[in-house]
């Protein structure tokens, strides 16, 4: 019988998975809020890569690879989850002529980097990961598409859709309820293409009826300017010079070398 004898594939795929530690990780502490559970679900995701390492054919990068897996694998764990927002319930608060928010108290919570995941964990995993990569990753719409198998019009209403309801989140108590007058376009309508608007996707005649509209309403324009905030403060998540705690990523290189060195012994 032959003794074992490492595969030399292996360790390379092992080292490639521990250099992408540090970004999975942000994208999963995000994604999920807490950190102990954030480390639980990188090294899930690091095992399953390790798994399926012949499925990586280096169509996408190893990052965007491992960003699908875990993403995957967050939605397993968040099937039951109690705390995350219908999107209904949100969608009809928006569609809402006399619905707003106060946008000053909305933006200094957002301004605390705690408060802002913590908003986030309430947003459903399947719009909380387009607004992470969009916003704080900086994925374009077309490259989520691309990885997440959505068509593009679906991943750009998972962005609007997604960047609603945080600011709802970030609201919570403080939503208010005032009556609007003498408004062209309707609040809904505007609302709907607020996202694209943010993102400069309007043609010149949607552009025009939403900024007079953002004149003369009432209840929309703090609603904006939330948004606004909070999407650039979504921004400030990204911080590629950012270390995760080194306690947390020697555990995880650990776990990939354990993993590696196991599946590459043969008798």
């Amino acid at each position: 019988m032959a003794g074992t004898v490492p595969d030399r594939r292996d360790d390379v795929f092992g080292a490639a998975l521990a250099a992408e530690i540090d970004g999975l990780y942000r994208y999963a502490r995000w994604l999920v809020g807490d950190g102990v559970e954030a480390e639980d679900l990188v090294g899930d995701t690091m095992v399953r890569a390790l798994e399926r390492r012949d499925q990586f054919r280096g169509e996408s990068t190893l990052a965007t690879w491992l960003h699908r897996i875990l993403y995957h694998r967050a939605i397993d764990r968040s099937r039951h989850a109690g705390h995350e927002l219908a999107v209904e319930d949100v969608e009809r608060s928006w569609d809402d002529e006399r619905y707003s928010v106060d946008a000053a108290d909305v933006l200094e919570r957002a301004e605390n980097r705690a408060g802002l995941i913590e908003a986030l964990v309430h947003v459903p995993v399947h719009y909380r990961n387009v607004v992470v990569l969009h916003d704080a990753q900086q994925w374009t719409v077309a490259e989520i598409a691309e990885q997440f198998e959505l068509s593009v019009p679906a991943t750009k209403q998972r962005l609007r859709r997604g960047r609603m309801m945080l600011v709802s989140s970030l609201a919570r108590e403080e939503e208010r309820h005032v009556a609007n007058h003498d408004v062209t376009l309707g609040c809904a309508q505007a609302r709907s293409l607020v996202s694209d608007y943010l993102d400069d996707e309007l043609d010149v005649s949607e552009r025009t009826q939403l900024e007079s509209h953002l004149e003369h309403c009432v209840t929309c324009p703090p609603l904006y300017a939330a948004l606004v905030g909070v999407r650039g403060l979504v921004g400030t998540l990204r911080d590629p010079n950012s270390v995760i705690p080194d306690a947390i990523r020697e555990r995880l290189v650990d776990l990939v070398v354990t993993a590696t060195q196991g599946d590459g012994a043969s008798d």
